[in-house]
Order: structure tokens, then C-alpha cells, then sequence
């Protein structure tokens, strides 16, 4: 194998692959990335067997081959090199590589232990890309990090409707998107994706316009230009959310997002040691305060219109500022019904998102 590449689309190539590699230690080829060169499309491959990313670049190729390269010494190498042409030579059991005056070799990792990677076998349909990344935005945070529960890790990808629905947990707390008029699957089905794929799905779609996505029984492959993401699908019954969500609420409380966010940024200073950020909402709009034992306490209020009883309410201030961060609105409304049941928060504009948290119980 022989080709020459810009050192910024080599580099960016290796450190988007290079996020699948995992630390599986059964199997040395699964600490490297698979290069394959065929004319002038360079193919760079990292994966864990659970999550694959591909891409491909063109490059000034000069002689086709496989080789299988060590991730994280490769990426360092290339990111250390000066702006400009970089070449990469591989001969027998060794990859050489030069810019400048610059030249590293390194030995390789035999290509043929390198798992080679199904494609899923349905059909492929096309996704709004800029629609599925602000979905993804909105969702992908609430899931869990935990992985002995891992169908908490997911996401689930729902037929709702005429559309799609998006839903993630960690049990503190629910997001719900809806992508009206975006058919992917039918009837009843649905299927749990890792938060993780999407995560890094979410990390490339760039300026494409289009996301193809190809879902079989056990994998999803999503395409976005040159970039290629596959996941294991996780296996297991989502949680009943529906019935999470309160029928009614008594008490609504509406206000500015934007100055919301600002201030529970600021009172959250003194929301130390996982103490919670209370609000206490009436007729006059909305009081934050965050006491910190032997640390001190912060408080603010906002304009804002409330109906229902006077009420205290306290969150996870980092709940709290992911769900304000990530409602599409200039307005928020928050919906109690007291102070220990969920409290759902909207965009007073927008039906297609609703973000449910639980709140915390303080003396």
C-alpha cells in the first residue's frame, strides 16, 4: 500500500474511526484501524464489535493494500506532523510514514485478524440530517452511562403516528422527540439503539442534508457522506414511559428560556455536593435558590407568569440546565402537579418535544 494524503483529512479520517476503538483486549486488531486503499478512496475502519465507524477520503493513491495500524500511535503521529502532505508507505510488516523531514515507521497488526463487519440487510431509507441532529441533541443526554443496566444505555427509535419518536432515560429522567412525517418504521415496531453510536453519529452529519439508514435485526447502519457509523442493536423491553407521564398538571409556570438558563448557571455555583436547586413558584414568577451547607447559598428571581398554588419544587441542576439547554423555544413552561411526582417541561411553540424530570425531595 502506498498513497499520500493532506495531513488535516488524514488526521480527521483517523480521529473519527478512531472514537470506535475500544479496550477489548481479546483481540489485538480491534486496538488498531483497518486502512484498505483501492485507486484513490482510501477506506478507514475502527471498531469494537459493538460500534464500527467508517470513512472514506480521496487520497493520491499509488499502490492498493490492507493494512491494520495501531489507533491511538497512528492519530499521534499524524497530529504531531507539520501542515501539508503526509505519505504512507507500507512494506511487509512495517508502515512507514514521512512529511517533511519528518519520518516515523511503525510495525503493523496482521490484517486478516481484523473481524470483518456485516451490513444489515434491510431497506435503506433517508433522513432529514439537520431534523435528526437536533433530535438527537434533545435525547441522546438523558440516557443512561451505566452499563449494567443496559437498556437504559439506549435510545429508543419508535414508529408514533406518521413519524418517528425518540426516547431515552436513566430513570431520573425522560426525553421524548417526535419527527412527524418521518416513516422508518411501521406499525408497532421500534428498536434500541446505543446512546453511544448516536453520540458519535451526532459528531459527523457536518453540512450533509441526507442520513441513510439501513436497520436490520440486530444492527443499524447509519450513512452520512463518506462516514459510515454501524451498531449492535440492544436487545431488551424498553421501559413503559408512557406511564411516567402525568395526565393533568394544576400548576404551569411560563418563562423566558433564555433568561431561565442564565440564571440557574449562576445559582448553581452554590449548588455544591449534590445539593439540589429549589424553585419556588407563585403569582409573582419564579425564585431560585441553592444552599450549600458551610458554603453559602444564592438566590434570583425571574419574571414570569404562574398559574396554580404557591409550590417548591428542586431539581438536579445538572438535569435541570440539560433539559432548559435543550428545549427549542423562546418560552419554557414547566407543568407540576407537587412536589415529589414529575414535572414535564416544553416549549410553549413546540409539541414535538417533551422533557420529563424527577424531582428531588429536600426537608
Amino acid at each position: 500500500m502506498k498513497f499520500r494524503c493532506e495531513r488535516d483529512v488524514l488526521l480527521e479520517a483517523l480521529s473519527t474511526t478512531g472514537r470506535a476503538v475500544g479496550g477489548r483486549t481479546g483481540n489485538v486488531a480491534l486496538s488498531g484501524l483497518h486502512l484498505e486503499l483501492s485507486g484513490d478512496q482510501l477506506t478507514v475502519t475502527g471498531s469494537d464489535l459493538d460500534l464500527t465507524i467508517s470513512q472514506t477520503l480521496t487520497v493520491a493513491g499509488d499502490t492498493d493494500g490492507i493494512v491494520v495500524i495501531p489507533s491511538k500511535l497512528i492519530a499521534d503521529i499524524v497530529r504531531a506532523l507539520g501542515p501539508g502532505a503526509v505519505d504512507l508507505v507500507v512494506d511487509g510488516e512495517e508502515v512507514q510514514i514521512t512529511a517533511g523531514r519528518s519520518e516515523f515507521s511503525m510495525r503493523t497488526i496482521p490484517a486478516d485478524d481484523f473481524p470483518r463487519l456485516g451490513v444489515p440487510e434491510g431497506e435503506e431509507v433517508t433522513l432529514n440530517a439537520a431534523d435528526l441532529s437536533a433530535s438527537l441533541k434533545q435525547v441522546v443526554k438523558a440516557a443512561s452511562a451505566d452499563d449494567s443496566r443496559p437498556i437504559l444505555t439506549g435510545v429508543l427509535m419508535a414508529a408514533e403516528g406518521e413519524g418517528l419518536r425518540l426516547v431515552s432515560t436513566d430513570s431520573y429522567r425522560l426525553a421524548v422527540r417526535d419527527l412527524p412525517g418521518t416513516s422508518v418504521l411501521s406499525g408497532d415496531q421500534a428498536v434500541l439503539v446505543p446512546s453511544r453510536a448516536l453520540a458519535e453519529l451526532s459528531r459527523v452529519f457536518g453540512e450533509n442534508d441526507e442520513v441513510s439508514l439501513r436497520l436490520g435485526e440486530r444492527e443499524a447502519r447509519f450513512s452520512v457522506g463518506g462516514t459510515e457509523v454501524v451498531t449492535r442493536l440492544i436487545e431488551g423491553d424498553f421501559p413503559n414511559y408512557r406511564g411516567l407521564i402525568p395526565d393533568s398538571y394544576p400548576n404551569v409556570l411560563t418563562v423566558n428560556r433564555a433568561e431561565l438558563l442564565d440564571a440557574v448557571r449562576r445559582v448553581r455555583l452554590m449548588a455544591q455536593e449534590a445539593t439540589p436547586i429549589r424553585l419556588n413558584m407563585s403569582e409573582n414568577g419564579l425564585e431560585l435558590v441553592a444552599v450549600t451547607q458551610d458554603v453559602g447559598q444564592a438566590q434570583e428571581a425571574l419574571d414570569g407568569t404562574y398559574d396554580g398554588e404557591d409550590l417548591t419544587v428542586a431539581f438536579n441542576p445538572d438535569y435541570l440546565l440539560d433539559g432548559i439547554d435543550v428545549t427549542p423555544s423562546e418560552e419554557i413552561t414547566l407543568q407540576t402537579v407537587d412536589s415529589v411526582k414529575p414535572a414535564i417541561m416544553r416549549g410553549s411553540d413546540s409539541e414535538d418535544f417533551l422533557y420529563l424530570l424527577m424531582p428531588v425531595r429536600v426537608s
